[in-house]
Parts: C-alpha cells; sequence; structure tokens
C-alpha cells in the first residue's frame, strides 16, 4: 500500500526535526564542554567537569525523549487519518496483518530518511553557530570536534520509535472490522476514552511518583549535582503520565479555554468538537505543549542558572573570578536550544493541526450540507484551533517552568557559595513572545487547510474518504 508523497512529508520532516534537534543538542554541549576544558580556569576543576558529564547525560536523555514523543504523536495523527482506508483494504480482501506490516515497513523507511537529513541538519547548524559564536568573539578559537559516536543515540532513537509507532498506531486500525469502513469515524468519544481506567491509573501514579522525584532531586541538589539525574527521572515519568492521561487531561484546560471565544454558533460547536473527541484533540495539542515546555523549561533554567551563578559569584568572587566567559556561552548554548524546541512546536503544531482539518473534510461537508456557510465553517475551525493552541501554551507554561526551575536548583544547588533554594526566575518576554507566535502559528496551521477544506461542494466532501 502505497502513499503519496504528501502524506509521508509531515512525518519525515518531524523525524529530520527530532534527529536534528538530539544532534545539535548533544554537539553543542560537547562544543561546550571542549571550550570548558580549554579555559584555564574552569579547565583544571574537577566539579565543573562532573557537572559537564552530568549536564550531557541528560541532555542525551532528553534529546531521545523528546524524538520519541514528538515522532509517535505526528505518526499516531497519520494512522488516525486512514482508519477508513485501511479498512476498506480489509474489506477487499486485504488481510489484517499484510496491512499492518505495510504500515511499519513505511514507517521505518520514514524514520530512517528522516533521521538521516536530520543528522546532517544539526551538524551542519552547530557548525554554522560554532563559526559565528568564534567570528564574534563569543567563544574561542579551537579545533572543535563535533561527530562524537554519542550523536548516534538520537538517529537510532528516531528510526526506532518512528517505526514502534507506526506499529502501535496500526493495531487499534486493525481492530476495525471491514464492515466498518462504509461507517463513520472511528475515534474514541469523551466516554469512551474515560472509560479506559488502567491507562487512567497508569498516568495518575506516573504523573505523582514524577512529581515527587522532582522535589526529591531538588533536596538532593542541594547537596550534591547529582539531584538533577533524579529529577531527570521525575521529570520524564511526570510528563508520561501527562502523555497518557492526555485524553482526560487536555478535556478539562479545554473547557476552561473554550469559553473565551463568545457563544456564537461556531464557538460553541468548535468548543464542543475540542471536547468531544478527545484523543484528537490531544494528538493536536500534545506537540504543541511539548515544544513550550521545552521553550519555556531552556528558558527558565538559564535565567535560574544565571541568578544562582551572580548570587554565588557575591558571596565569594575569588572563587568564581573568571567565569563570565563560561556564563556567556552557556547562554549562547541554551538560547540554540529553545530556538530549536521553539521550532520543534512550531512544524508539529502546523502539522498536526493542517492533517486534521483536512482529515475531516467530510465532517466539514456534512456541516455545509446542514446549512452552515463556508465562512461560518472556517471561523468555527479557527476558534477551535486557537481553543487547542491557548490551552497547549497554558500546560505547556506551567511544566516548563517547573521542570527547568527544578533542573538548574537540583544541578547547582550544591555549588559553593550557593543560596540554596531560590525562586524560578521566569523571563517575562518569552511569555509576550509565545503568545504572539502562537497566534500567528494558529492563523497559518487552520485558515489555509480550511479554506482549502471549504471549496469542495458539499455533496462532493461527503464522499471524501
Amino acid at each position: 500500500m502505497r502513499r503519496p508523497l504528501a502524506e509521508q512529508l509531515p512525518s519525515t520532516l518531524v523525524a529530520a526535526l527530532s534527529s536534528a534537534f538530539g544532534v545539535c543538542l548533544l554537539e553543542t554541549t560537547g562544543v561546550l564542554a571542549q571550550v570548558l576544558a580549554a579555559d584555564s580556569v574552569t579547565g583544571s576543576s574537577a566539579t565543573v567537569a562532573a557537572l559537564l558529564q552530568v549536564v550531557a547525560s541528560v541532555f542525551i536523555v532528553i534529546a531521545v525523549y523528546v524524538g520519541s514523543i514528538v515522532t509517535a504523536n505526528t505518526f499516531a495523527t497519520i494512522i488516525a487519518g486512514r482508519t477508513r482506508t485501511i479498512a476498506l483494504y480489509r474489506l477487499i480482501g486485504s488481510s489484517a496483518s499484510d496491512q499492518r506490516r505495510a504500515v511499519a515497513r513505511e514507517g521505518l523507511v520514514v524514520g530512517a530518511v528522516g533521521s538521516v537529513i536530520g543528522a546532517v541538519l544539526g551538524t551542519a547548524i552547530t557548525i554554522g553557530l560554532v563559526s559565528v559564536s568564534v567570528a564574534t568573539g563569543v567563544v574561542p578559537s579551537h579545533p572543535y570536534s563535533y561527530l562524537g559516536p554519542v550523536i548516534a543515540l538520537p538517529i537510532v532513537a528516531v528510526v526506532l520509535t518512528t517505526w514502534l509507532a507506526s506499529w502501535i498506531g496500526s493495531r487499534r486500525v486493525l481492530q476495525v472490522s471491514p464492515m466498518q469502513a462504509t461507517g463513520g469515524a472511528v475515534e474514541k468519544s469523551l466516554d469512551e476514552a474515560a472509560g479506559g481506567r488502567g491507562r487512567s491509573v497508569v498516568a495518575v501514579v506516573f504523573f505523582a511518583l514524577g512529581g515527587a522525584l522532582l522535589v526529591l532531586g531538588m533536596v538532593i541538589g542541594l547537596v550534591s549535582p547529582l539531584g538533577v539525574l533524579v529529577g531527570v527521572v521525575g521529570g520524564l515519568l511526570s510528563f508520561t503520565g501527562l502523555v497518557l492521561g492526555s485524553p482526560l487531561v487536555m478535556p478539562v484546560a479545554l473547557r476552561l479555554t473554550g469559553r473565551m471565544f463568545g457563544r456564537s454558533a461556531p464557538a460553541r460547536l468548535a468548543a464542543e468538537n475540542a471536547v468531544r473527541y478527545p484523543e484528537r484533540s490531544s494528538r493536536t495539542t500534545i506537540g504543541l505543549v511539548i515544544g513550550v515546555t521545552l521553550v519555556t523549561m531552556f528558558a527558565v533554567c538559564v535565567e535560574s542558572y544565571q541568578v544562582i551563578i551572580t548570587n554565588a559569584q557575591r558571596a565569594q568572587p575569588e572563587v568564581y573570578q573568571g567565569v563570565d566567559r563560561t556564563l556567556t556561552v552557556t547562554v549562547v548554548v541554551f538560547s540554540v536550544l529553545m530556538g530549536f524546541s521553539a521550532l520543534i512546536a512550531a512544524v508539529g503544531m502546523v502539522n498536526n493541526l493542517s492533517m486534521s482539518v483536512l482529515q475531516r473534510t467530510r465532517e466539514l461537508g456534512l456541516l455545509r450540507a446542514l446549512g452552515f456557510t463556508a465562512r461560518q465553517v472556517r471561523t468555527m475551525i479557527l476558534a477551535e484551533s486557537a481553543q487547542l493552541t491557548v490551552a497547549a501554551v497554558l500546560v505547556g507554561l506551567v511544566l516548563g517552568t517547573f521542570y527547568g526551575w527544578a533542573g538548574a536548583q537540583s544541578l547547582l544547588g550544591s555549588i559553593t557559595g550557593s543560596p540554596g533554594i531560590v525562586l524560578p526566575a521566569i523571563p517575562l518576554a518569552l511569555l509576550a513572545i509565545l503568545a504572539v507566535a502562537a497566534a500567528v502559528l494558529t492563523l497559518v496551521a487552520s485558515v489555509a487547510p480550511s479554506r482549502r477544506a471549504t471549496r469542495i461542494a458539499p455533496v462532493a466532501a461527503l464522499a471524501v474518504e
């Protein structure tokens, strides 16, 4: 079952970005390690060397985890849009195992192609960044090395998770009987999603256990930087709990944000649509939640990092003499990571919202046949997309602020001259930038696909599969 390039491009693009994020993350960390090792002040410090090893380990885990979640979520969205088509293949005689193998092969190819492209892109970005930094005097001139064996980890992770996402995503699709190929959508309703008690319990346990480990990591961080490792495990567990429980969590946030868009017919229908099928809404929003969480986490982490180092420098200036360049380089590295995180959020959001709109052409045709004008349908889609975006941004800001603060506190809480527990430093400019960027992306991701979908005559749209 061959798929056109237009259907494979979104998943390939996300796989490439996930791979590029992981490769750039590890390579910039490696460059930072080389800068610190060559510095006359930090190069001889055993504490700095230990901190770098810890940070590198943390970044490896983050890179692999983010790549896994983003690619799995995007491929799940694509598979959900093919439910009826795959069921039709089964109706005309294709076996469930054949269809599942075809989907898995596609996932493997997409993951392999995307990860290689991403590895080249990530390396090129790192080299370009270092060249500019050297030219501007931010980092010293040095024969930096980029290609280490560790960059294979995000590449392999993207390939495996894309393949695994296609395999798992096809399981629910292939449970649909062939006769259901002539029926409606098979997305689970709110009541059906809430019926998965086992998944809900696991999600709550993961989230609660992860939160407890984050707090424990901050406490351990007051005596040892190894507390950040405990915090990383807590962050991964808590976010995994959020992902597993997103069909239950996101409707709550969507109900709150749905009241912001008025009581007109399109706005009310948009609010109901966002809540009616929580699995679809959670798939659409979770990519943006990941991106906003990452951007906020890195921003809060670097702000808190600067506050802790500055306070320690004031308390014991003789210990921290000459660390200003190190501080500057670290800020530059984290700024790059924030930029990459924002790019992943943008592409993931545009991909998922656009695919969601185009996959609902038949549903939109039904609304047109019932009397909705094309303008009302577009207004409904824009309101629904804005509702999803606002909910995702709010959740991401809360999570990212806590994760970034916990990360900086658990890593640097025990350094010489540290003031102990500090309040999270939140860059207010970030909030304004995220709000504006989210608004622009919502327009880009929803208006163009909705125009294409509503240009089709209502009767023709009802026949679209």
